[in-house]
């Protein structure tokens, strides 16, 4: 019997777009195969599917996401993600380990910027300990990605936002030459001056931060 995540495949590949797969690789710098098939109807069909098998209505199904994460297209991972967004609410402490992996494995943007802001943020928000056991880590983990994360997971957290674990994670990494971490700082930076423009004006004007960082992080200040 196949698995929910090869029938989805299967139902996936069925509207695959051969000329379309070729841009969106390309886009991607070709670190991952596509079907070619664009958001709007890739949502359309992955919400088709759920509901036809009855998966929004049952427990979050953990099996499925890392199912999905193996497979090789990448439509497929931004399923997996998506499911997890409106599985957000049940998922518990343990479920960092899972995004953990999620983030660490076939790692770019496109998928850790969505788990980081969508389900480790609200996760964190949920069980508040998390960041003293998990966050602190990351933010001087090897992996680029984790570090990544431990800056912009705070993204939607407006008010809530833990001040000072943002700028500690910043400062930790200020002096990074990677792209990917010069512009979190300067995101996670922009976004709170939404909150507290203040704030993030005396931060950058009194640390050393890379002048991508303080470009986007100046954008509403």
């Amino acid at each position: 019997m196949m698995s929910e995540a090869i029938e989805l495949r299967a139902k996936l590949r069925e509207h695959a777009h051969a000329e379309n797969a070729v841009a969106m690789s390309k886009y991607m710098k070709n670190h991952f195969s596509f079907f070619g098939i664009k958001s709007p109807e890739r949502r359309a069909l992955a919400n088709e599917f759920l509901k036809e098998n009855g998966m929004l209505k049952q427990p979050f199904d953990r099996s499925f996401v890392k199912e999905l994460w193996n497979l090789p297209e990448r439509e497929l991972q931004i399923v997996a993600i998506d499911y997890c967004v409106k599985n957000v609410k049940q998922m518990e402490r343990d479920d960092i380990y899972l995004l953990r992996d999620m983030i660490t494995q076939k790692s770019w943007w496109d998928t850790v910027d969505a788990i980081a802001s969508n389900l480790v943020g609200p996760l964190c928000l949920k069980y508040e300990d998390l960041q003293n056991e998990f966050i602190e880590a990351w933010s001087t983990d090897e992996h680029l990605w984790l570090r990544r994360t431990s800056i912009i997971y705070q993204l939607g957290y407006k008010a809530k936002t833990d001040e000072q674990a943002l700028y500690t994670y910043i400062k930790r990494n200020a002096d990074s030459k990677e792209f990917f971490i010069q512009k979190a700082i300067g995101w996670a930076l922009r976004q709170y001056s939404k909150t507290n423009p203040e704030s993030v004006r005396q931060f950058i004007e009194t640390h050393e931060l890379a002048k991508l960082s303080v470009r986007e992080g100046s954008k509403y200040i």
